[in-house]
């Protein structure tokens, strides 16, 4: 059986999927078999034949050089750039706990490390349309614990307070904090980085710059989270 973890951030476009990338590959160069999950990925283009291509999943795989098929990523794949139970909404297929659960267990299997990337923030609805499902509920169905992925910049000392006690709050156990788009040496970014250690007691894990190639933690390290 594999070892896992959830990667969640405190909103829409704060780099997860990016970071995640540099997650597989750090596990992969280490000589671990990763994998890459997502319960519901939106805003995906269609090919010429009509079919969805599932665009976060395309980016982890050839970033981290994974060699896990496409079609074992993610089991729900909308067109709309909207949350999933709106998306869902709209062009039908809505997500069932039972077809995610069964897809993530299919991987827990076969592979020695599975991450799993939440869609938008902790609070981001999959689906709700009577048979409810909020993205806390496929952590918690899943059993993982998780890290908080945050933008370095303006604003994160809120936005991740907020996330860290919501989710402590709800059960879910977070295991750090990872900033994107870091600047060393910038004045407000690195108090951020304090500021956010100090009011969590959350240890800031790495801090990720623009358009890094590789994230910058230990390989044992980073493995040691996963449980």
């Amino acid at each position: 059986m594999s070892k896992n973890i959830f990667i969640t951030g405190t909103g829409t476009d704060v780099g997860k999927t990016f970071v995640t990338g540099l997650i597989l590959k750090k596990l992969r160069e280490s000589g671990r078999n990763a994998a890459y999950y997502k319960a519901a990925m939106s805003g995906n283009e269609r090919r010429t034949d009509g079919s969805l291509v599932p665009g976060d999943a395309v980016w982890v795989k050839e970033v981290s050089g994974i060699g896990q098929p496409l079609e074992e990523m993610c089991p729900y794949v909308y067109e709309h750039a909207y949350s999933p139970h709106l998306a869902s909404r709209l062009e039908g297929n809505p997500v069932c706990m039972d077809v995610v659960k069964k897809g993530f267990q299919a991987l827990t299997g076969k592979y020695g490390y599975v991450t799993v990337e939440g869609s938008g923030g902790i609070l981001c609805p999959i689906r709700f349309d009577g048979k409810n499902i909020m993205l806390e509920d496929v952590v918690k169905e899943l059993g993982l614990s998780c890290l908080l992925v945050a933008d370095a910049g303006l604003g994160t000392i809120n936005s991740v307070v907020l996330t860290a006690e919501y989710m402590r709050s709800k059960g879910m156990e977070l295991k750090g904090l990872i900033f994107n788009r870091f600047h060393k040496g910038d004045v407000m970014e690195e108090d951020n980085k304090r500021m956010c250690e100090s009011m969590t007691g959350l240890k800031v894990l790495a801090c990720v710059e623009e358009g890094a190639a590789r994230l910058d933690m230990d390989a044992e390290a980073l493995a040691a989270l996963y449980g």
